[in-house]
């Protein structure tokens, strides 16, 4: 699976689309199971998207397809994901 990540997120992550080994989610893949994927591939990326006691920071975005998801919402393996981390500034 590809995710494609957004702003600070290409620093943490390297590049522009990270792929995610669907053999290591779960059968029926969820936006979280992504998320925890993406984050444990790349550890710097954690801080850009989750709170310091491990919740989602509220301005991230994730999009399944062209829909805005939530973390309980399925995330198929062929599935276009986006990532918008969270965004700091005036």
């Amino acid at each position: 699976m590809n995710v494609q990540v957004y702003g600070p997120l290409r620093s943490a992550t390297g590049s522009k689309v990270v792929e995610i080994d669907s053999g290591e989610l779960p059968g029926r893949p969820t936006v979280r199971d992504v998320l925890d994927a993406l984050c444990a591939a790349h550890p710097r990326s954690e801080s850009h998207l989750r709170d310091e006691d491990g919740a989602l920071r509220p301005s991230v975005r994730v999009t399944v397809g062209d829909d805005r998801a939530d973390l309980d919402d399925h995330c198929p393996p062929d599935a276009d994901v986006r990532v918008f981390p969270a965004m700091r500034g005036g």
